[in-house]
């Protein structure tokens, strides 16, 4: 099953996180197959490919709690 997750990058203390698509299986800072966007909480800046999204989430894909909360307030239709 794909799930789109968040995968942490950034520096210590400083967090930044790419929304991206992988196989629920992999692990949370691995590989991944495709980076839909991008989430940075201490300045809330994000970055989102909606349209790659959306078809990800038309073929099956999952989205995590988090990542649900995020799509929701940004304004993304969830089908």
């Amino acid at each position: 099953m794909l799930k789109i997750r968040l995968k942490r990058c950034g520096r210590k203390k400083r967090p930044s996180y790419r929304i991206v698509l992988v196989p629920s299986q992999w692990r949370r800072d691995g590989k991944f197959i495709e980076e839909l966007g991008f989430y940075d909480p201490i300045i809330n800046q994000l970055k989102l490919k909606t349209d790659q999204i959306l078809i990800r989430l038309k073929t099956g894909a999952q989205p995590s709690p988090t990542v649900k909360h995020i799509l929701k307030r940004s304004g993304v239709n969830l089908p």
